[in-house]
């Protein structure tokens, strides 16, 4: 990639890294079992399933909606 591509894309993610997991819109999985309570594994779990209501693919990583994630807590009594 162009420098100034990596520096932009680089500016970017620290702006992201600086917001509290509570505001940020996509959580990774880690992110996501921090802000949750639930684990990693189940989790993990959770975002195999087809048509899981908060996943988000891109290529190889997987994004969790925070927002669709409390819904989806929510409306569940056992995870």
């Amino acid at each position: 990639m162009d420098d100034e591509v990596m520096t932009y894309k680089a500016k970017l993610e620290a702006r992201n890294a600086d917001k509290p997991i509570w505001e940020k819109k996509c959580l990774s999985i880690e992110e996501a079992a921090a802000y949750s309570g639930i684990g990693i594994t189940k989790l993990r779990q959770l975002s195999r399933q087809k048509k899981c209501p908060f996943v988000v693919p891109l290529g190889n990583q997987v994004f969790i909606v925070r927002e669709k994630l409390d819904t989806y807590i929510k409306g569940k009594k056992h995870i």
